[in-house]
């Protein structure tokens, strides 16, 4: 081809290759926006497994990824025995006092006229009212034994990395909320990258059509535009880790530039939504080692029930029957575990205040290399990779086909 045909060409089919760079940019920012949401959706499989249909990359890891956070937050940021243990019990038992009373209130009279409805309906309200009162005197002493007991064997009581993992893969929304708030400017930035770097692509792009007119030149192209932006975002988010300088321009990858936004957005994310205080309470009562609290709860509760029954305690056995005096220690203690959530609510500004995990997380954060910064949000675009961008790639190359018949139309 000639210069002059090469002129004539340009000058005739002016609007197509403006049309190339213009698509190139389209279809690069489009394979980026298709790439982020398959990392988050769907949350759970969606078509005929195992391999007809898509899971998001992170739902479908949720027990790696929550591993690997784990790993990190208890293995680098924060000491659980050491943030539970800022904790004042005396405090905690103040502020626990009246609700408990509520709940010991409601727990005995149920308990009582269950199991004693003859001996409990003929006592006097006055007298009814001594027995729980008494029952009550009780409960600030066994609060307080269970959480100096707590605290000085908390392993034998909570599993806070198996609390925190089970949370993270039960409920995916909260790992993908994790991940997306915490890298959402560098998912800004992937899916502005497919513009930049499709419209430099589409110049080449436009000029190789002008020298060969290969209609295999646009899948070509488009799939090039899908499969290296992805790979040159990705790059650009997490290296350099230092600042180094490219020509005179100073550069560090995107993430590590951010480290006290990220800090921030991290440590909030993981207070709000992972250690919190109700979780840790969840995890107390229902956990793998709550035996061994339900077990103390059982012991002071049945203490506090011998001593009160007292004398008489020989005659009530022989009333209810030994099984069935068993049985009441057991429903005491079990409905006081099963109140304990709703009784700790009043307290839960004070634990939260108390725990600072927020704080302590975020402090901790800015402390770590960059290496281990990076652990923070790397995982997440490390798995399954490359099926991203080889998604990326074929929509690139089904567009770049469905631009030849475009052109070719613009053309004829």
């Amino acid at each position: 081809m000639t210069l002059a045909d090469l002129g004539h060409d340009l000058a005739t089919n002016w609007l197509t290759y403006i049309s190339m760079p213009i698509l190139a940019s389209a279809i690069g920012y489009f394979t980026k926006l298709v790439a982020i949401e398959m990392m988050f959706k769907p949350i759970e499989f969606a078509g005929k497994p195992p391999l007809l249909g898509w899971q998001g990359i992170i739902p479908r890891n949720a027990g790696r990824m929550a591993t690997i956070a784990m790993d990190l937050l208890l293995g680098r940021l924060i000491d659980p025995k050491e943030i539970l243990g800022r904790m004042d019990s005396d405090r905690l038992v103040r502020e626990l006092r009246e609700p408990l009373n509520v709940a010991i209130n409601r727990i005995g009279s149920d308990l009582m006229t269950e199991y004693y409805p003859d001996i409990w309906e003929m006592l006097p309200n006055p007298v009814q009212r001594v027995v729980l009162a008494q029952i009550r005197a009780q409960t600030p002493k066994v609060v307080s034994e269970i959480m100096e007991d707590f605290r000085r064997d908390m392993d034998s009581y909570l599993d806070v990395r198996d609390m925190a993992i089970t949370n993270l893969t039960t409920d995916k929304a909260v790992l993908n909320r994790l991940v997306r708030e915490v890298s959402r400017p560098e998912m800004r930035f992937i899916a502005r990258s497919g513009l930049y770097f499709g419209l430099g692509i589409g110049v080449l792009q436009a000029i190789t059509w002008a020298l060969t007119h290969q209609p295999l030149i646009m899948p070509i192209f488009g799939a090039l535009v899908g499969l290296s932006t992805d790979w040159i975002a990705l790059k650009m988010i997490f290296y350099p880790r230092e600042p180094r300088s490219f020509c005179g321009v100073r550069w560090q990858g995107m993430f590590q530039k951010r480290r006290k936004e990220v800090a921030a957005d991290y440590g909030k994310l993981i207070a709000e939504d992972v250690l919190t205080v109700s979780k840790i309470m969840e995890a107390l009562l229902t956990g793998p080692k709550s035996d061994r609290l339900l077990t103390m709860v059982q012991r002071n509760v049945g203490d506090v029930l011998d001593r009160q029954v007292g004398l008489a305690k020989p005659w009530v056995v022989l009333t209810v029957g030994s099984d069935r005096f068993r049985k009441l220690k057991r429903d005491v203690a079990a409905r006081a575990v099963e109140a304990a959530a709703e009784t700790m609510k009043p307290a839960m500004d004070y634990a939260t205040d108390a725990l600072a995990v927020e704080r302590t997380i975020v402090d901790a954060m800015l402390e770590l290399t960059p290496l281990e910064f990076e652990k923070v949000l790397r995982p997440a675009f490390q798995q399954d990779e490359w099926k991203l961008i080889l998604v990326g790639g074929i929509l690139g190359g089904i567009v770049g086909e469905l631009q030849v018949h475009l052109v070719l139309a613009l053309t004829s």
